[in-house]
């Protein structure tokens, strides 16, 4: 038996302890109302979202695929959330991608919920060492990505726009530039948009994937 088969049955035997299953749900039957509350539905078209109820699903039915297509798509993300969060604490500003975990007109329990932000990537950083690495994560996030990137541009709200609910979100994804009061300039609109669908599954995606498929026990 080869060492791919050994990894591929210790993987496939593998499973996640019930208190972590219970205290995941537990978190998301919490966030899940609230944000709809407080956000509205399209607020779930967020990568990170989409990662959460994801990351729902792979935990109790212990899916590798599940679990890595969510780990190749936000694994880099967050951890520059993470990045940007601690230099915002000791008073530094990098990317502006945190400072809403500082406003103070948003409540402390909204924004506690935010830190998952925060302990998401770690969480699936354990659960595809744990499950295995599926290789079939990048197609499957890249398409996922597309998708999600497309309906934010043609159907979600600009930035800057005026809504009903003052705590939607517009330009969900940063699919009109890294504002939410106005659209970036320096390029037109629809090379924005190329950029990202061509930009994120190569350098954020593919070297996740990489790196992922070298250090994680391989499950496909």
């Amino acid at each position: 038996m080869n060492a791919n088969q050994n990894e591929s049955e210790s993987t496939s035997t593998a499973h996640l302890p019930l208190w972590l299953k219970l205290a995941y749900t537990a978190f998301m039957m919490v966030l899940v109302p609230v944000y709809l509350a407080n956000y509205g539905p399209t607020n779930f078209f967020y990568f990170c979202d989409v990662a959460l109820l994801l990351t729902l699903v792979a935990v109790w039915r212990e899916s590798a695929l599940l679990a890595s297509v969510a780990a190749v798509g936000i694994l880099l993300p967050q951890l520059l959330w993470v990045v940007d969060f601690g230099a915002h604490l000791v008073g530094f500003k990098l990317t502006g991608m945190t400072d809403y975990m500082f406003d103070p007109t948003r409540s402390l329990f909204l924004r506690g919920l935010s830190l998952f932000h925060g302990w998401l990537p770690f969480m699936l950083a354990f659960l595809v060492f744990k499950l295995g690495y599926d290789r079939r994560a990048l197609p499957v996030w890249s398409i996922l990505t597309w998708a999600l990137i497309l309906v934010c541009f043609f159907f979600l709200p600009k930035p800057g726009a005026v809504l009903a609910n003052p705590h939607a979100p517009v330009n969900i994804n940063y699919v009109r530039g890294m504002s939410e009061t106005v659209a970036q300039s320096w390029m037109p609109e629809w090379a924005w948009l190329a950029l990202m669908l061509v930009g994120m599954p190569a350098l954020i995606f593919t070297p996740t994937h990489l790196a992922l498929k070298k250090l994680c026990p391989r499950t496909a």
